[in-house]
């Protein structure tokens, strides 16, 4: 057995899978069972009960989470003229119209998030099947097609996430690094059930949260009591 799994091992063994934790007791305890070779990145998966091959059951947003995710985000912005030189000053990784585009075409992909102003997305169409399948692809509903695309970056910049739920009604969330202490992870947490909560499809019916697991990349999952809406931060 090699090093790494038996560290795994012993990690897992750590987590008690008769009980559920507090959103707290999951972060520390997220903490504990993650490698200390690395400053691993701390996410939450979320099975919902949700037919997202039902249109009106797609549950899809954005949370500005208060202690962002520990890594900034390379940002691409598709903009010419005026607002492509807001998004430069605004501190965007990558600005351009079809030049931006011919480069991705040929394979350039070194970007988190990608920002459109509404006359680019026509252009943007064109590699639609490139950034969406890797959830690049700018969109209305998130903020990432918009004239104002310094706020839209800065946002991002911030700490700001997508996500949408997959064809298997889960969600994936960062919530942020192992160096944090667990109370910002648990109020990042919060503040990404609040936002997923507050996004419940009113044709959703039965338990919304049906289960919800946190690990960082190299740890266990633990499992999170679902039923806990509010005071995150407390155990």
């Amino acid at each position: 057995m090699s090093k790494k799994s038996k560290a795994y091992r012993a990690a897992a063994e750590k987590v008690d899978r008769t009980r559920v934790y507090s959103p707290l007791e999951a972060a520390k305890l997220a903490k504990e069972t993650s490698s200390k070779n690395q400053d691993a990145t701390v996410e939450v998966a979320i099975r919902l009960g949700v037919d997202p091959r039902k249109a009106d059951q797609m549950v899809r947003g954005t949370v500005n989470l208060p202690h962002g995710t520990g890594k900034t985000a390379r940002v691409a912005v598709f903009a010419a003229g005026e607002k492509a030189a807001e998004a430069e000053a605004a501190g965007a990784d990558v600005v351009g119209s079809d030049d931006l585009i011919e480069k991705i075409q040929g394979g350039f992909l070194d970007f988190d998030a990608a920002i459109a102003t509404p006359d680019q997305m026509a252009k943007v169409g064109r590699i639609a099947r490139i950034l969406g399948p890797r959830g690049l692809m700018p969109n209305p509903k998130t903020g990432t097609v918009t004239n104002d695309v310094a706020k839209a970056v800065a946002d991002i910049k911030g700490g700001k996430i997508n996500f949408r739920v997959d064809k298997q009604a889960n969600l994936h969330l960062v919530i942020g690094k192992a160096s944090f202490d667990e109370k910002r992870l648990a109020e990042n947490y919060g503040a990404a059930i609040d936002e997923v909560l507050r996004l419940k499809p009113s044709t959703s019916k039965g338990r919304y949260l049906k289960k919800v697991t946190m690990s960082t990349t190299t740890g266990p999952g633990i499992p999170v009591d679902p039923t806990i809406t509010r005071n995150f931060a407390e155990v």
